[in-house]
């Protein structure tokens, strides 16, 4: 799949299927933290009605640790945004760059692709 280029919006855009494997692999990380959160909240909740002394004084770890996850998932989603960004300027740039050339040498704009 390296290489290899995917059309993957309605306006004709091509991704890499590189950038298309980050993307898969970084929300497969965001995902795989989003249920380990579900876990700790369960525990934490837990915790909170046991009213047990050790059980509180556990969730403060929880809650550190739940803080901690949220700010990588926070970092996965500024990654994905700003690589989103970067691969559609690059897209955006080898669109403009495609210029054609008639045969009298006079260069043409790429046809553009209507959407809708």
């Amino acid at each position: 799949m390296e290489g290899e280029m995917l059309s993957g919006f309605s306006n004709g855009t091509q991704l890499d299927g590189r950038v298309v494997q980050t993307f898969q692999k970084k929300f497969v990380q965001v995902q795989g933290i989003l249920d380990q959160n579900r876990l700790l909240i369960n525990e934490i909740n837990q915790n909170h009605e046991s009213r047990i002394p050790d059980n509180l004084s556990r969730n403060v770890g929880l809650i550190k640790e739940l803080n901690n996850n949220i700010r990588r998932v926070l970092g996965l989603y500024a990654d994905l945004s700003s690589s989103f960004t970067r691969s559609m300027e690059a897209s955006s740039e080898a669109d403009s760059s495609a210029a054609t050339f008639k045969s009298d040498g006079k260069a043409t704009s790429p046809k553009r692709i209507r959407s809708g």
